[in-house]
């Protein structure tokens, strides 16, 4: 059984990562996994807004244990190379959607975990959730550009202080410093994060056209005012062309 699963419904599309006896931790062909759903969303022009989600009240402990130990017996033989970046690159291609994507989290987010939440558009939060970076932790050193990602979202205050020295962020201290939108109640987190989804999903071409300029002009890295109103026009042009 797939230990990703993708459900799609009213032009919302739901990732499901479903590993309970790893908390939802990245194998890489659980990884390959996510890139395919990724794609899938893509192909799909009646989809009009992703979600990212974890089953049984965790999000994703980050990369496996035994991967990660693998690799570390030879970082630069080939295979352990790829393994390592096939988790890398499935948290990214998540964040390159098409659509605008929601991470809905429950329950913990560790180290790739956190990468896979800041990758996406848009948290929402249940009020037990915990935000571990934990790289350091485990004398690992960051990687999958994690700094930049917390500190495009958050800050540099909350990048240093997660990634640096190791403060976990609940639920409610994400909403607060601006790494969530909001904070709900755990058993309300996915149906903000769909109630959400739905309205971008009501017009998918358009909410497609948006979220490409949105990341265009806000990065990283950002670009000028001007320059994001040279970006913009012709799809605003577009979108006023099709009403």
């Amino acid at each position: 059984m797939a230990e990703v699963q993708l459900d799609v419904k009213d032009g919302v599309a739901v990732v499901t990562l479903n590993a309970p006896t790893r908390r939802n931790a990245l194998t890489p062909q659980m990884a390959q996994e996510l890139i395919v759903c990724a794609e899938t969303i893509d192909a799909d022009p009646s989809v009009g807004a992703a979600i990212v989600t974890g089953a049984n009240g965790q999000f994703c402990a980050g990369g496996e244990r035994a991967t990660l130990a693998r690799v570390g017996e030879d970082p630069a033989e080939d295979s352990r190379f790829r393994d390592l970046g096939s988790v890398y690159e499935a948290f990214m291609r998540f964040g390159r959607c098409a659509v605008p994507t929601i991470a809905a989290v429950n329950g913990a987010a560790v180290g790739a975990g956190v990468n896979l939440l800041l990758a996406t558009d848009l948290r929402i939060v249940g009020e037990s959730a915990r935000i571990i970076a934990g790289f350091l932790t485990i004398g690992l050193h960051p990687g999958g550009g994690h700094y930049v990602l917390m500190g495009r979202t958050a800050g540099r205050e909350a990048a240093a202080a997660a990634g640096l020295f190791g403060e976990e962020i609940s639920g409610p201290k994400a909403e607060q410093i601006g790494l969530a939108w909001r904070c709900v109640a755990d058993n309300q987190v996915l149906a903000t994060a769909r109630e959400l989804a739905l309205r971008a999903a009501s017009d998918p071409e358009l909410s497609r056209m948006s979220v490409e300029s949105m990341r265009l002009e806000l990065g990283p890295p950002g670009v000028s005012w001007e320059a994001a109103m040279h970006a913009e026009r012709a799809k605003q042009m577009w979108s006023l062309r099709r009403r």
